[in-house]
């Protein structure tokens, strides 16, 4: 079977090399040539752990290749797969105009059958879009007659655990319009039915919905909790013994109920505002989540007001260090970081900032330049630090020398914004700690 993934951003590189490490021969597309080349050389566009070692070994051995030119390809493969950009426009909605330009691609050039698949998150009625877009392609060119499918295979993937998602995910979820595109999509998916993973096939709107409900119920649970939290602390309980207490009810489980800075990266914050435009353009309200998107910009501003609090709304020439930058552990993605939020508070009320993250401060450089320093490690940037700001739960800020770094530190007090640290233990070593909700 021969399949195309056309983008070669997260979604796509990794639902391509994925589908070759499982022995289909794949063609990753992209229009940047720069890109395509790098990744031709063993260049990976995004950080994503055991992803450089896959794609390596698949393009050794002749399963995995990278092309910018759909039209010579496309008539050998048996499945497209759109996995092309939708950015949220200035009014929230998603932008679409790559993935209806992928499909009139396609119509411009198609002369057999094939199923055209959205991997891409889009709203319900975008596979009707791209139906009607290949369609008028085909009527233009006379080829009226030639038959093709539409289908909608919404993506999964957690930033930094993308792989073991893809390669054994707790659910596919498949939307087809008939038999011949089930069919098809059933023996690109054999591999995972025999491993007994859960395939899920749907109407194509149904399949759609699916992945903005679950990301929109996803983000509810944390701006709940951030609520919760920013009570506890008014009312003096502790929100983790609270996420205990509430997360061992089995109809409500533990995950996604720890309170911190705000969600962010490339999903939840598109997805929320793209469900909540459909709702308007549809007449319907979606309450809720015009109230879970509040409370997350709201939250990324957070560690900033405790700050601010903590030396009595005065930080100007103050030295803040933050540990952390991408907006979650094991990857790089700065997009609707809190940390940026954050950043520009701080510099803005006249603070200094010195900030290590692992992997994301080349992106976040790229963002916002050199308005702030960039250590080499937590302790280059608790060097002189009036406070210290922890805003990325990475693993190797767990545990730190704090010894060393109340030496080092002009000021002892930590903010704690993902509640990685012990309030008793840190006050016992010396500092003063604040957390989110404690």
């Amino acid at each position: 079977m021969k399949i195309a993934v056309v983008g070669t951003g997260y979604v796509g590189l990794v639902t391509g090399t994925c589908f070759a490490e499982m022995g289909t021969d794949v063609y990753c597309v992209d229009v940047d040539q720069k890109k395509i080349e790098n990744l031709k050389n063993g260049i990976i566009p995004i950080f994503e752990p055991g992803l450089d070692e896959m794609v390596e070994r698949n393009v050794k051995a002749n399963r995995l290749h990278f092309t910018t030119d759909l039209p010579s390809i496309l008539n050998d493969m048996d499945i497209v797969f759109s996995a092309v950009g939708t950015p949220p426009d200035e009014d929230g909605s998603a932008d679409l105009r790559y993935v209806i330009e992928v499909a009139r691609t396609v119509g411009s050039n198609l002369n057999k059958h094939v199923v055209v698949v959205t991997k891409s998150t889009v709203p319900v009625g975008t596979a009707k879009l791209v139906k009607q877009a290949i369609q008028e392609e085909l009527d233009k060119r006379g080829k009226s007659d030639i038959e093709f499918d539409v289908a909608s295979n919404p993506e999964f993937l957690k930033e930094g655990a993308a792989i073991a998602d893809f390669m054994a995910p707790d659910r596919v979820v498949v939307g087809i319009e008939n038999d011949r595109a089930k069919a098809l999509m059933e023996r690109l998916y054999k591999p995972f039915t025999l491993n007994n993973y859960r395939i899920i096939y749907t109407d194509i709107p149904s399949a759609e919905m699916i992945k903005y409900a679950a990301n929109a119920m996803l983000a509810t649970r944390i701006s709940f909790m951030n609520e919760i939290a920013n009570l506890c602390e008014i009312v003096g309980a502790d929100v983790n013994m609270v996420r205990k207490g509430i997360g061992s009810d089995a109809r409500i489980g533990s995950k996604f109920l720890y309170a911190g800075t705000g969600y962010g990266g490339s999903c939840f914050p598109k997805d929320v505002k793209a469900l909540i435009k459909t709702g308007k353009k549809l007449g319907q309200d979606m309450k809720i989540l015009e109230a879970v998107e509040d409370v997350n910009e709201k939250q990324k501003h957070i560690l900033f007001e405790k700050l601010m609090k903590y030396y009595n709304n005065d930080i100007k020439g103050k030295t803040i260090a933050l540990w952390g930058l991408a907006f979650k552990p094991k990857t790089d993605d700065m997009r609707e970081a809190p940390a940026l939020v954050l950043v520009e508070d701080i510099l803005n009320a006249g603070g200094k900032l010195r900030a290590y993250d692992p992997v994301a401060v080349e992106e976040t450089h790229r963002r916002i330049g050199d308005t702030i320093v960039y250590a080499k490690d937590i302790y280059d940037a608790a060097l002189e630090a009036d406070a210290i700001l922890l805003v990325t739960e990475w693993n190797e800020f767990r545990l730190p020398t704090w010894d060393v770094v109340k030496k080092i530190a002009k000021k002892a007090v930590i903010f704690d914004g993902r509640n990685i640290y012990n309030k008793e233990e840190m006050n016992e070593l010396g500092f003063d700690y604040f957390g989110i909700g404690i």
